[in-house]
């Protein structure tokens, strides 16, 4: 009988023991946890940038070739992105920026996008993302342009402003 009474004391400690974790136990299991998702969320919050600015480039030199082809069955520039039969906004949910001077005449100067030196970007039409903010100024220089997505030189150039 005191063997069994020993046995059972034993068995009561091994399921005290089992049932689960300790406070310290659980607090490293957080802080361990924290600690990875400091290092993992800006890590995949570049990644996702990168994959949003990657499709703003190819939606523009899309765009771009739709207005080529436009301009080659119509003879002019298109008015607006409708008239390619694009509705698509960009990556950031914000409707892309087509802005056509080569219709306005000799020495128009409206809002077309300027480089550093406020020379124009190109000498027909200008066609860009707002980029992840959702604002532009047409000087790349300002600070609300520099995440915008261009195309420059005449389409030579499409990519984030801040690299132009």
């Amino acid at each position: 009988m005191e063997e069994e009474f020993r046995n059972f004391g034993l068995m009561q400690r091994r399921r005290a023991c089992g049932q689960g974790f300790t406070l310290i136990e659980m607090v490293i299991a957080v802080a361990l946890l924290l600690t990875l998702a400091a290092l993992g969320i800006p890590i995949y919050q570049s990644y996702l940038d990168r994959a949003r600015n990657t499709t703003a480039e190819s939606d523009i030199a899309v765009l771009q070739l739709k207005i080529q082809v436009y301009q080659e069955e119509n003879d002019k520039l298109p008015d607006s992105l409708s008239d390619v039969k694009w509705g698509k906004p960009d990556p950031w949910g914000h409707p892309y920026q087509y802005l056509n001077f080569a219709d306005a005449g000799p020495g128009w100067k409206g809002k077309a996008r300027k480089d550093k030196f406020l020379v124009p970007l190109n000498s027909t039409y200008d066609l860009y993302s707002n980029g992840k903010d959702g604002q532009s100024n047409p000087p790349l220089t300002t600070k609300v342009s520099k995440d915008d997505i261009i195309r420059a030189n005449d389409g030579a150039f499409i990519g984030p402003a801040s690299m132009y």
